[in-house]
């Protein structure tokens, strides 16, 4: 089972790969279906860093602007999702030093921003809908005050799902720093979603 998902990987990767060199030779449609493809996780990863639609609106969109403009350098051994969120990471690190050369990416979680993704299912009882909601609520908070780097690694590895030689070669960190990030990423989200979590129970 586990080679069977690693060859379903390995497949995907192709096919995007095979795309965007098809984009590159003037295939269009191709483009259409790479962005189709991705631009939901794209879009999410920027609006979980930056807590404003707006601006991550036009990252997202820069984004795109950049692959468009890039296609011809584009090279068949790179994997088209790892060249996709470096150039992401890129824009968004140029953004934020720009305007907030100190405190990098905003910490702003808000419910209206990220609701979707932690939607509790049609089929539970109101009582546990609503302690799923208020737990994804602790978490999201949680997730916001992570530190930046950390936050970063832990959205692309449990979101975006990827590794951390992957990471690394997005961020362009070492491998051993990057795996640091998202061990302790996921030491202080536990720790604190438990404390929190205990919090609330200690008021009731």
């Amino acid at each position: 089972m586990a080679q069977a998902l690693g060859q379903d990987k390995s497949t995907e990767a192709e096919i995007d790969q095979r795309l965007m060199l098809n984009y590159a030779s003037g295939d269009t449609s191709a483009f259409e279906t790479l962005y189709q493809k991705h631009k939901g996780g794209l879009y999410r990863y920027f609006v979980r860093q930056l807590g404003d639609k707006q601006l991550a609106e036009d990252l997202y969109q820069e984004t795109w602007g950049r692959i468009i403009k890039s296609a011809s350098s584009y090279q068949a051994d790179a994997k088209f999702t790892t060249w996709l969120y470096k150039i992401a990471h890129n824009l968004l690190i140029d953004h934020v030093r720009a305007v907030k050369p100190v405190d990098l990416f905003s910490e702003a979680f808000t419910e209206e921003q990220d609701g979707e993704a932690f939607l509790p299912s049609d089929v539970m009882s109101p009582d546990r809908a609503m302690e799923d909601s208020f737990k994804a609520s602790l978490l999201k908070r949680c997730i916001a005050l992570l530190p930046t780097v950390q936050k970063e690694a832990l959205l692309l590895n449990m979101e975006a799902g990827f590794t951390a030689g992957a990471i690394a070669d997005i961020v362009g960190v070492t491998l051993e720093a990057t795996k640091s990030r998202i061990r302790y990423a996921n030491q202080g989200l536990k720790a604190c979603v438990m404390n929190k979590w205990q919090e609330v129970q200690n008021e009731r």
